[in-house]
């Protein structure tokens, strides 16, 4: 029997549950299977004859290729003793395309008596479809530092940095002279050795978290599907789980299993991912000490800027902008595209990041002259056919891109996939019209969580139960021409709490949004609500449900209420 399901664990061998996995299904799949070097597993036998280790790992990708879509990619994590053998497997035998072999190197590897530490991993990155496959390659949480950024400290640099090398680096600060140098731009992950934080405990052969978390960003998207055919410890689905995935495990060990269940259960999306992300930033030579520097919401470096490059913003500003103010200016593409060319004609140093980041910071500071005029703001009745889309692309971009909103404003390709998400949910709208959206829901969102923590947290909404889950269609009567709260879900999780002047508009937006559907968006649960509160009502269901596709800005912190 094919199954559709997803954020599971199916316990069982690999080999038979992939047969069970919807062909055609999967965006992504993450491999780490046994290497066939004798470790201690507590119901797998790893000490096969090399013809039979060979021919168990050509059935089970067999296994991933059918269940991967025709534009999946699957990433393999491999030892020394087999990495060529399965290379040549997935290519000729199976039919993948590698686009890269990558080696994750980290010091304090396992120590060997009469021969060389192993200190490293092999990572293949294959693709079904050579010529279509996802890689993110603007998504700023792959991208790394420039030697220009980190050798020369030179202000003209491209603030977005660079794609990393294929030789990724634990600790390159800490590295000898003679080994790898920081220009090098690799990146680091530690290994999960016994004494980390992050160690679960049940499973030896534990990935860290970051290492998925640029595997899973760089070769999927948010609500994409990803699968484990060896779940282990249950690292990629939890990762998976973080970064606003769909997930599906499969694990031989019925004890690793349940375990990996009681980890998932205890994980929200949106969590940050455990371990720095970016040794160069986050952990400095152990010599030096802390680096110290001003930080965005987001843990990134404010861009700095002279004298004249402030004055040169204003001055560009002034010019091309007239009476419209800061937020109509990032929140219209042809209006920054101006002020944008106006600082390039002035010679400012940066780029259209560092401009927009310091504008902001301009008239923070008082020191910008006062638009004559501000837009009128719009009514969220006006919105109401779309502001719920750029909620969900402004916390898709937050979970993947690692963006808060001004900065998504301020990076003209960010802006532009924010655009691009926000339309998959509500398509027929312009960028102006989502961004400024965006502004108006963060806006509110503070006293949204006040309504829940108040009215509604006094009025037992943490027990009261919701109508049971109608199809959408239910909803297409002009009976549901009203306003109120309603949770979307696909018959076992929460996918999206959200509020609406009018339910039957809203359903049918959802139904003519190819989107929804592939995250098999299928019920409706409904509240009316008729007061002007309803917002305080979806913030509270927000922390009741956990929704998949909220903004955390919504989330209330509420102490939660003893049942006994």
């Amino acid at each position: 029997m094919k199954t559709t399901r997803v954020n599971a664990v199916l316990q069982g061998d690999s080999v038979k549950r992939l047969k069970e996995v919807q062909p055609g299904s999967v965006d992504l799949i993450f491999a780490d299977p046994p290497f066939n070097i004798g470790y201690e597993y507590d119901v797998y036998d790893d000490r096969r004859s090399r013809g039979e280790y060979l021919d168990w790992s050509r059935q089970w990708m067999v296994g991933v290729s059918d269940a991967l879509k025709p534009n999946g990619t699957f990433w393999l994590a491999i030892g020394d003793e087999y990495a060529a053998h399965l290379k040549v497997i997935a290519e000729d035998d199976v039919g993948f395309t590698c686009r890269s072999w990558v080696i994750w190197y980290y010091t304090f590897g396992v120590n060997c008596v009469r021969g060389f530490s192993r200190s490293h991993t092999h990572l293949f990155h294959f693709v079904k479809n050579p010529d279509d496959f996802t890689f993110n390659s603007d998504n700023p949480e792959i991208r790394v530092p420039s030697a220009r950024q980190l050798v020369y400290a030179d202000s003209r640099a491209n603030q977005r940095g660079r794609l990393p090398d294929n030789t990724w680096i634990y600790r390159p600060q800490d590295a000898p002279e003679s080994g790898f140098a920081p220009m090098h731009d690799t990146w680091y992950f530690a290994r999960v050795a016994g004494t980390f934080k992050e160690r679960e405990g049940f499973h030896g052969c534990q990935m860290p978290e970051q290492l998925l978390g640029r595997i899973i960003r760089v070769s999927s998207g948010p609500g994409d599907l990803v699968l484990d055919p060896f779940s282990g410890s249950g690292t990629t689905l939890a990762v998976a789980k973080k970064l606003g995935r769909r997930w599906l495990g499969i694990e031989l060990s019925k004890d690793y299993a349940k375990k990996i269940n009681e980890r998932l259960a205890g994980i929200n999306i949106g969590e940050p991912l455990v371990g720095p992300a970016d040794p160069l930033r986050s952990a400095p030579k152990t010599s030096k000490g802390k680096r110290k520097g001003r930080l965005g919401k987001n843990g990134q470096p404010l861009p700095q800027g002279d004298e004249d490059t402030k004055s040169g913003i204003v001055e560009a500003y002034s010019e091309t902008c007239g009476s419209a103010s800061t937020d109509q200016m990032l929140c219209d593409p042809e209006l920054n595209a101006a002020f944008v060319d106006a600082c390039k004609k002035k010679s400012l140093l940066g780029d259209a990041f560092v401009w927009n980041r310091l504008l902001l910071r301009i008239r923070k500071s008082g020191e910008l002259p006062k638009a004559q005029s501000s837009r009128k703001r719009f009514s969220f009745a006006m919105m109401d056919s779309y502001s719920y889309a750029s909620e969900i692309a402004m916390h898709l971009m937050a979970l993947d891109y690692g963006l808060v909103l001004d900065d998504i404003l301020c990076r003209p390709t960010a802006a532009a996939e924010f655009d691009r998400i926000a339309a998959r949910f509500a398509p027929g709208h312009t960028p102006f019209e989502y961004r400024w959206a965006a502004l108006a829901i963060r806006k509110r969102a503070t006293k949204s969580r006040e309504l829940a923590m108040g009215r509604f947290q006094a009025e037992g909404w943490q027990k009261k139960k919701l109508p049971p889950a109608e199809p959408l269609s239910h909803y297409s009567g002009d009976e549901y021409k009203r306003p109120g709260v309603y949770v979307v879900d696909d018959g076992e999780h929460s996918l999206y709490v959200g509020e609406t002047f009018n339910l039957h508009d809203r359903i049918g937006k959802i139904l003519e949004a190819p989107y929804w559907s592939k995250l098999n968006a299928n019920f409706v649960k409904f509240v009316p609500h008729e007061d002007q509160s309803a917002h305080g009502l979806q913030s509270f269901l927000i922390y009741r449900e956990s929704p998949f596709l909220n903004s955390h800005l919504l989330r209330p912190e509420i102490e939660p209420v003893s049942c006994s």
